[in-house]
């Protein structure tokens, strides 16, 4: 229950939203022309997370039930990026990209070791019910021997 939820918050803000984050701040750089846009959306989404990771703990849930992603070193090095290449839209978008894409994983991963281990809180808050891949199916052998239509 723990570790599937764990994993799961960190896949689902680590990888889509730091998409947005970076496809958001470039194209808000390349058309404004205003530089720390990422940095202001990593801010705004780490406090959104922040306010996620409360009211799941206020409905019970353990306190590193989400884990909140480092996304602002990361937007840092994007806005960096572009504002090193301002002159080149393409160099911004290849080089802050691969910035985001290489930094981002590596401080998640760093945040994701500091969580409790994963196994004692899987035995500490239980599945209440089985996941579906694991219900079991009754055997469905001779269920319509004597049916009329068969």
């Amino acid at each position: 229950f723990y570790t599937d939820w764990m994993w799961t918050s960190f896949v689902v803000f680590s990888i889509s939203q730091s998409t947005m984050l970076v496809v958001g701040a470039i194209y808000y750089m390349l058309f404004t022309g205003v530089p720390g846009t990422a940095t202001y959306y990593a801010t705004i989404m780490t406090i959104y997370t922040w306010v996620a990771k409360g009211a799941w703990f206020a409905l019970g849930y353990p306190y590193d039930f989400i884990v909140v992603p480092i996304w602002i070193p990361s937007a840092m090095l994007l806005d960096l990026a572009y504002w090193a290449t301002r002159r080149n839209k393409h160099a911004a978008i290849i080089i802050g990209g691969s910035l985001v894409g290489l930094s981002l994983p590596l401080f998640n991963m760093v945040n994701l070791l500091l969580v409790r281990d994963p196994l004692e809180v899987a035995f500490k808050y239980p599945r209440p019910t089985l996941p579906a891949y694991m219900t079991p199916i009754e055997p469905q052998v001779g269920k319509f021997y004597n049916s009329p239509v068969a």
